[in-house]
């Protein structure tokens, strides 16, 4: 992917700012006593036309984080402004409105599609909703959706179980276009596909948006999938942003510890060559009780006395790459 696209603040599509998710933990007597936090003020761009990668392990907060820019859950606190709206202040037929514009794609092909409905109808049901077009030109534009996944007529009258995993898939994303969205957030849209069939998911996803002009936040474990795909990638630990960057850029150069490891346990399409793998130490925190300072100096083979009490700051190392950790902070790294 293109990581020169232009990053001026005119093509700003979605701005988060400090979004927060945590989710109460209550007691026999139905008191909170504690919090799960699931995501922890994490910052981010995501300009017109890009697609943003978001990666890292299994409870990282990544589906988190698009759920809750959605506002499919509600965020604790932060701001997220979508073209000059903040998203969190909206109601009724604002949101609603609004809502058209910012569609999800699903992990789970299946689960997210009602069995007793036909295909036809779980790509017009949004439609139906926001009450657009009559029943004719509902009909007419389902069936250009389903062509333009890559189906006949004949699927709109057919059942999920009459679909394997990548058709399904392919239907959730026409569930998806039906609004005309200017922002999909894509939660593992290939994670529960076989190799084969996300490769053409995943052609298809970049064939739809360089025709309609789409802009994805795509969410993955895969840091293959990943690279392929996105223009920018975020890496994710704990519930906050660790690390941000051009594609190319943070797979050739990884700066966070984190990423370093993540990146060297990517298999390598070649037998003879070599690579170190950066093997972590230390079982993962609990976002019930994450560490102080750095949530990572619990694992890092760099951590500094300052890791275990100051929390970093994100810093621009490099043009448009940020990193959050104290290595890079000139006065504590020369301590």
């Amino acid at each position: 992917m293109d990581s020169t696209r232009q990053t001026d603040t005119q093509n700003v599509l979605l701005r988060v700012r400090g979004l927060k998710k945590w989710f109460p933990v209550k007691s026999s007597l139905g008191r909170t006593v504690r919090h799960v936090k699931a995501i922890n003020d994490v910052s981010f761009d995501l300009y017109e036309g890009e697609t943003f990668g978001l990666v890292g392990e299994s409870g990282c907060g990544k589906s988190t984080t698009g759920r809750s820019i959605l506002r499919l859950i509600e965020p604790t606190a932060g701001e997220i402004t979508y073209r000059g709206k903040n998203v969190l202040e909206l109601k009724g037929s604002e949101l609603r409105s609004i809502r058209q514009e910012m569609q999800m794609v699903f992990q789970d092909p299946h689960s997210s599609l009602d069995p007793k409905k036909r295909v036809g109808y779980a790509i017009e049901e949004p439609l139906i909703i926001h009450r657009l077009g009559s029943k004719q030109e509902r009909l007419e534009r389902v069936l250009s959706l389903l062509e333009k996944v890559g189906f006949s007529e004949e699927y709109y009258y057919r059942y999920p179980h009459e679909l394997s995993g990548g058709q399904r898939q392919r239907i959730g994303l026409a569930r998806a276009l039906a609004l005309n969205p200017r922002l999909i957030v894509c939660d593992e849209p290939v994670s529960a596909l076989d190799v084969s069939i996300q490769s053409q998911v995943m052609n298809l996803l970049q064939e739809i948006q360089a025709e309609l002009g789409l802009t994805y936040l795509f969410v993955a474990h895969d840091l293959s999938v990943v690279r392929h795909i996105a223009d920018r990638v975020g890496v994710m630990y704990l519930g906050q942003l660790v690390e941000q960057a051009p594609t190319e850029q943070l797979y050739a150069e990884p700066l966070h510890p984190y990423t370093k490891s993540l990146l060297s346990a990517v298999p390598i399409p070649n037998p003879r060559a070599k690579r170190e793998r950066i093997l972590l130490r230390g079982e993962i925190p609990s976002p019930l009780n994450p560490p102080s300072g750095c949530i990572f100096h619990t694992r890092c083979p760099f951590v500094m006395e300052a890791c275990k009490s100051v929390v970093p700051k994100s810093r621009e190392v490099a043009p448009n790459h940020y990193v959050q950790c104290h290595l890079y902070d000139e006065d504590l790294s020369a301590k």
